[in-house]
């Protein structure tokens, strides 16, 4: 049995910048991993069975991402003797912005590539990966990056990392309905790397905050109560947000401050490198 991390990210800012012909929208993010991870066993099989052995609530086992990855990776080589059992230890919360789901696939890509021994570059596991999902590339990439096209066009950077506290409402949110919300600002102008890595944090923002918070009045007021300690964004399509924290400690203390008002919220440190790898 051998044990792979699968890590959660953020997206430091996003901005759309515009509405493609086959529905996708082009983007303009900053991808950073943080140090909260899943963590996946594989126990390879001599058989062709693809089993996963942990139980998914309201996500069926041929639609788990982990699956469709393995899958996938047995497609494109095109053997019938490849198997595998997996479990998973899933900590980051689904629904939540963080690429949970997406970043289980690519930890799969990466760690059956070797288990399987089948000696694929990078380049060919974040192409299956574009076929799984727009975030898996960043996740076998595996290093902070500003990104363009859908998401999967990287420029890597070496940023500051710092301290977050990363709250997490009870609530699920489909990244479909926000980028088809008609309110959703699809038309923020392109600027170049230099420019947007040359603004402050507080200066950044996400262009799905706006929808998210008028539709989820909770995830309004947890940021407005966490914007008095420090910047708070929407990552992703939410529902996590991130509040950017001077040190650890500043960030468990706010934490014991949501702990008294029982909202769920983890404190982790921002990662240039991916835990993967």
């Amino acid at each position: 049995m051998k044990q792979w991390l699968s890590p959660a990210k953020l997206n430091l800012f996003l901005y759309i910048t515009g509405r493609r012909s086959d529905n996708y929208h082009n983007l303009q993010t900053l991808f950073q991993f943080i140090d909260y991870c899943d963590i996946l066993i594989f126990n390879v099989r001599q058989d062709n069975k693809i089993n996963l052995l942990t139980d998914f609530t309201n996500v069926p086992v041929n639609k788990n991402l982990i699956v469709v990855a393995a899958e996938q990776l047995k497609s494109y080589t095109n053997r019938n003797d490849l198997g595998v059992d997996i479990t998973i230890d899933k900590k980051i919360p689904m629904g939540g912005g963080l690429g949970g789901a997406s970043s289980n696939a690519a930890t799969v890509l990466v760690a059956l590539n070797q288990l399987w021994q089948l000696n694929l570059s990078t380049e060919i596991l974040m192409d299956i990966g574009r076929k799984i999902g727009a975030d898996v590339p960043i996740f076998i990439y595996g290093h902070a990056a500003f990104a363009e096209g859908i998401g999967d066009q990287f420029h890597p950077v070496d940023i500051p990392e710092y301290w977050y506290l990363v709250t997490c409402p009870n609530i699920e949110i489909s990244t479909v309905e926000i980028f088809n919300a008609p309110e959703l600002t699809r038309n923020t102008p392109a600027q170049s790397i230099t420019d947007l890595l040359s603004l402050k944090f507080n200066e950044l923002k996400n262009d799905c905050e706006e929808v998210v918070r008028k539709r989820y009045p909770t995830i309004d007021n947890i940021i407005t109560y966490l914007s008095q300690y420090g910047t708070t964004r929407l990552t992703g399509t939410g529902a996590c947000v991130f509040t950017q924290c001077e040190s650890k400690q500043q960030a468990l203390a706010i934490q014991n401050k949501l702990n008294a008002l029982s909202i769920n919220s983890f404190v982790a440190k921002s990662l240039n490198n991916s835990p993967l790898y």
